[in-house]
Formats: C-alpha cells, structure tokens, sequence
C-alpha cells in the first residue's frame, strides 16, 4: 500500500501507531517513550564501557538519532556519545577501539530506517540542515 499521493506534492504520512509498530519492528534502537508525533528517538548502546561493572551499572558507547517529519518525509540528526549510569547519554568522544563498532552499528540501523521509511512509506530521508556535512550518511 502506497502512503504517498502521487498526483499531489504533499506526503501522507502512515497513521501514528503504523509508524511506531514499523520503527519498533527494526529493532531495540526505538524509543517510544522519548518520541511524539513529531519526533522518533532513536539509539544503540553499541559498546560496554566497562563489562566488569554490575549489569545495570554499566555504561556504553554509542549513539541517538532523532527523525523529524517534514513536508515529504524526515531529516535527521544523531550524535556519537557516551549512555551513563543514570541512563542518560552525554556527548562524549567515542575512544578509538571503539570507533570501528560504533560506527558500523549507526550505518546499519541507518539502512534500515531509510529502507523502511523509503521503500515502505513512500517517504524521504535526508540530514537535518544543522548537521555537519562530514556527519552526512548515505546507504551503500
């Protein structure tokens, strides 16, 4: 099924729960409880800070996206960072034995919210004028 008028410039966007049943069916990176109608939360807490620590003690390596709609589809926006104890995420340099990791779990959820959202919706995906131009994705 089709969300997109073709005859018209306006996008229809999927009702609300369609689209947090598909962002919710990608993986564990959706968080509804940080999303509204407007904005989706994303992240991945892609590598143990410290694996010697008590399980809900420790703290990871990683990254939150954000999905903002727009006229025709969304833009967006992540950030590398660092998810403490109070399960907060802070912009924190990711150390390199960990960059590798990091990076490769954003480019592979990314491949798959834009092949949902393109593919299944009908809809763009594009960075968020804000964006540095070197933190640009593109799906291989």
């Amino acid at each position: 099924m089709s969300w997109r008028r073709d005859h018209m410039s306006e996008s229809v966007f999927p009702p609300r729960g369609r689209l947090r049943k598909k962002f919710t069916d990608i993986g564990p990176y959706f968080r509804i409880d940080q999303s509204n109608d407007e904005q989706f939360f994303f992240d991945c807490l892609a590598v143990c800070a410290s694996t010697k620590a008590e399980p809900e003690q420790r703290e990871f390596y990683g990254w939150w996206l954000m999905l903002t709609k727009t006229e025709d589809g969304f833009h967006y926006h992540y950030q590398y960072g660092f998810y403490n104890q109070a399960g907060e995420w802070e912009v924190k340099a990711i150390p390199k034995k960990h960059q590798a990791e990091t990076t490769r779990s954003l480019h592979v959820f990314y491949e798959k919210i834009t092949g949902l959202v393109e593919s299944t919706f009908e809809l763009k995906v594009s960075p968020a004028a804000n964006l540095d131009s070197e933190l640009v994705l593109s799906a291989a």
